[in-house]
């Protein structure tokens, strides 16, 4: 056990005397140890790009998810525990479909992400539960303009123009801060954010290992096939 830490790691209420709960910083790491995840937004709209890490050859690469469609102007990628990434976008679905009902209006992207930061927020609160071990990157398109949100386990949320969770980040970030511009089109986004996962992954880029999704401005949201994954990877730069 390390100086300083005691026990305090063994419960979620209990913060240590230099004010970290352990339990919320050990989700994070969680997420650190995940596939490389990207989102990014481009002139019309916002794209995902995820890494699946097909670990065998036995796997069906198309049973693994990690870009999800969230409402029709709305999806999120995640990185870290599958299984606590399909309990939050369960509870995205909910959420946006309650505010269209309630409203008659598609809900805005920055009131759906504080909802699931919310509801992240309350597994840091009480005793007998533990953190969501994943981040999800939540993009879309609402009256107010393309989005692109990057969440925390803590409840934390931060708005980015190009963002990255898991294994890949910092590699990927430091590409993005060089590379990326506000007024790509979504052809330039996609080839900027593989050659980016190429670049922060063991294993060269495949349209089997590889899953996109894409909202654009006036388009509802879609999972990219794979021969369209295909065509951007054969058109990297060798």
């Amino acid at each position: 056990m390390q100086p300083g830490q005691m026990a305090y790691d063994r419960a979620i209420t209990v913060f240590s005397p230099d004010g970290r709960l352990f339990q919320v910083e050990y989700a994070r790491v969680a997420v650190t140890r995940g596939t490389t995840t990207i989102g990014m937004k481009f002139k019309n709209g916002v794209v995902f790009i995820a890494d699946k890490k097909v670990a065998s050859k036995l796997m069906e690469p198309t049973s693994i998810e990690k870009v999800f469609k969230i409402d029709e102007h709305v999806g999120c990628a995640t990185s870290g525990l599958v299984a606590d990434a399909r309990v939050l976008v369960d509870y995205s679905r909910v959420v946006a479909q309650i505010n269209k009902i309630t409203y008659n209006e598609k809900i805005t992207i920055e009131t759906l992400v504080k909802k699931i930061c919310d509801y992240k927020q309350n597994y840091t609160q009480y005793g007998g539960v533990r953190p969501f071990g994943t981040a999800l990157l939540v993009g879309g398109i609402d009256s107010q303009g393309i989005h692109l949100f990057e969440t925390d386990p803590s409840g934390a949320l931060v708005s980015y123009k190009a963002g990255c969770i898991g294994s890949g980040r910092n590699t990927v970030m430091e590409l993005f801060e060089k590379e990326f511009k506000t007024d790509l089109s979504m052809d330039e986004a996609i080839s900027l954010g593989l050659m980016a996962l190429d670049k922060a992954t063991e294993d060269k880029v495949n349209e089997e290992a590889v899953e996109m999704g894409v909202v654009q401005v006036g388009k509802k949201f879609r999972s990219i096939e794979a021969e369209e994954i295909r065509r951007y990877i054969d058109s990297m730069p060798s």
